[in-house]
């Protein structure tokens, strides 16, 4: 689904303007969520911007923002704590809720992971929250200061370099991280619960992911990440926690329309408006939900394939489908087939072949890609099967569309 970033800012919890962006799909959003980025790091960060671009992609508009005294956001690191981040976020939410919508789903990444399960309860709409390598306490983050914490008891305040950047970090900080216990208000979430977790994390340990599971009630899951660092630093593992968060979220913010389609029986599909403006639609086909439009060009949102392209889809799919068998029965040493198809429409008078010689038909140009090693005498009895397929035979012969009383 094509999207768009918006550069937003809003009042934090003690007046300062703190930087956003608003990851956002074309079409007017299912939901909303929240994002909360790493201990230090930024709303810029890679793991942040495609994460938020992964749920906008299926509809969900994501806020991300710097933490006071970090990125574009006013006001001084050394004077925030984790208190200070949990207010940023509630701060937040309530912009949300009076500019757009409300969050629906909670997503941190590290230290805002256990700011967002802190802020949790004070978002009463949330309704999905999603840990990213969080720790089980916040006072795990202690660790990372260690060196400079005699000085820091001495003196009030001392610098340190995190990351390879320098910060100020005072005495309160360490005092309110330490004042704060994360498992009672996990239990008590009341919340879908998706944690996150590489099994090689150096900076937080797997054990803290099993802490927080452990304290969460059902419905609760969790995600290894396998070989992935701590800040998600590949490409591939950002995009695979995207994806697999969108997937999870939009179990919880389904439209009216979604709901509105019960599953359909085998051999029916139900379709309905969306009613997020002229052309969209909600389909459901079975257990399967599908969405429709029509491109921007046309007045749509382009926010799901066009009904020709379905038709397309269809054809192409059921000829893949029925070479695929036919491969398999007769031995034929098919690695892949692949179809590729236009639809237009032709004058009647430029087919020499077609029986219509007035007005416009439709005309469809199929293209199909054979791999593996085949004779010739298997590429022409695959393209002859080709034409066999159901929907093929279907747009071919006599149909007879009917209104039924339901």
């Amino acid at each position: 689904m094509p999207i768009r970033t918006e550069r937003v800012d809003f009042k934090g919890a003690h007046g300062l303007t703190l930087a956003a962006r608003l990851d956002r799909p074309l079409a007017p959003p299912r939901a909303y969520a929240l994002f909360a980025h790493c201990f230090t790091c930024s709303k810029d960060i890679f793991a942040a911007s495609r994460i938020a671009q992964a749920l906008a992609d299926c509809g969900i508009a994501t806020l991300r923002f710097d933490f006071t005294g970090l990125g574009h956001s006013e006001g001084e690191f050394a004077n925030t704590n984790f208190s200070s981040n949990i207010e940023d976020l509630v701060a937040a939410a309530d912009f949300l809720r009076a500019e757009y919508d409300a969050p629906k789903v909670l997503v941190g990444h590290s230290l805002g992971g256990a700011a967002v399960l802190a802020a949790a309860p004070q978002i009463p709409e949330a309704q999905a929250v999603a840990t990213i390598g969080a720790p089980a306490d916040p006072g795990h983050v202690a660790h990372l200061v260690a060196d400079a914490r005699g000085e820091i008891e001495a003196k009030g305040e001392a610098e340190v370099t995190i990351a390879g950047r320098a910060f100020r970090i005072q005495k309160q900080f360490l005092e309110d991280i330490e004042g704060h216990q994360l498992s009672e208000t996990v239990a008590a979430l009341k919340k879908a619960l998706l944690v996150f977790h590489a099994p090689r994390d150096q900076t937080v340990g797997i054990e803290n992911a099993g802490a927080i599971f452990a304290a969460a009630k059902h419905p609760k899951s969790f995600v290894s990440l396998d070989t992935a660092d701590h800040l998600l630093s590949k490409r591939a593992d950002a995009a695979y926690v995207g994806a697999v968060l969108a997937a999870w979220a939009e179990r919880y913010v389904e439209t009216a329309a979604a709901h509105a389609l019960a599953d359909t029986s085998d051999g029916e599909a139900a379709v309905a408006e969306t009613r997020e403006g002229r052309f969209p639609q909600i389909i459901a086909v079975g257990s399967h939900r599908l969405r429709a439009d029509e491109p921007e060009s046309v007045g749509g949102f382009d926010s799901g394939p066009t009904p020709y392209d379905l038709l397309l889809a269809a054809l192409g799919s059921c000829t893949s489908m029925t070479m695929r068998l036919y491969a398999d029965r007769k031995k034929i040493p098919l690695d892949r087939a692949t179809v590729r198809l236009r639809h237009e429409k032709i004058h009647a008078e430029d087919c020499a072949e077609c029986e219509t010689k007035e007005g416009k038909i439709d005309r469809i140009e199929r293209q199909i890609t054979l791999e593996g090693d085949l004779t010739d005498e298997n590429r022409a009895a695959l393209l002859r099967i080709a034409d066999r397929c159901p929907v093929h035979r279907t747009l071919h012969s006599e149909v007879k569309i009917v209104d039924a009383d339901l």
